[in-house]
């Protein structure tokens, strides 16, 4: 059902270690065009109810200075949102899942004609983190759900009803889930060796967080 090759080359990903107001920084960003009009897209990424059929359901209140919450997963404030305007449009959130662990997420769209390029950006603090855990998953801990969450859209998009018939856990388990996750890992260790990292080091955390997915061990070297 998934042409895994097509959609990871379709991300591009990357990831900066900054001093963002005096704290490093971990800044993240994937970048996917869809044959789609930005309203569409915009409608896909802001409507609960869409939402709901490529991600995850949310309840709460989606305008600007609203929260939100996504079922099992993170939650925050709305605290930007500018509509389909001159071709662009933008929302930035924060993203947590607690009390100060909030994050950074804003998303940019941009119209091409019929298509749209969606860029996404995910800020974090180093200092919020969890001790250790940079050092054991990297970029793919996030990257590789950001990743499922562009192929979500990718399949909404193109199946509105796609969920209709798609099992997303059932998906993970399968072989070609564990395919796609494997190289959404193996592509975020090549992001972080392009940001300075030690690439055993990215390796090792690539391999980590794929576990941690899968709850596999994979191999050394594997990818």
């Amino acid at each position: 059902m998934v042409d895994i090759a097509a959609q990871l080359g379709a991300v591009d990903r990357g990831i900066r270690t900054t001093e963002i107001d005096g704290v490093t920084s971990y800044v993240q960003t994937l970048g996917q065009t869809y044959p789609s009009p930005i309203d569409d897209v915009w409608d896909a990424l802001t409507s609960a109810d869409r939402i709901g059929r490529w991600f995850l359901p949310v309840s709460g209140d989606l305008r600007l200075g609203g929260r939100y919450q996504f079922e099992g997963n993170a939650g925050g404030e709305v605290l930007a949102c500018a509509p389909p305007a001159d071709g662009t449009a933008s929302v930035r959130v924060s993203w947590g899942m607690g009390p100060g662990s909030d994050t950074f997420l804003t998303v940019t769209l941009t119209a091409d004609g019929d298509r749209t390029h969606l860029e996404l950006e995910h800020v974090a603090a180093a200092d919020i983190l969890p001790p250790g855990m940079w050092e054991q998953f990297g970029p793919a801990g996030t990257g590789m759900g950001w990743d499922s969450g562009l192929l979500g859209l990718a399949l909404h998009l193109a199946h509105p009803e796609f969920r209709d018939e798609f099992d997303p856990a059932a998906w993970t388990a399968s072989d070609e889930g564990k395919d796609f996750l494997r190289g959404s890992a193996d592509a975020w260790a090549h992001a972080q060796v392009a940001d300075g990292a030690d690439p055993a080091a990215a390796r090792a955390a690539a391999d980590a967080t794929y576990g941690m997915y899968t709850g596999e061990v994979a191999e050394p070297g594997e990818g």
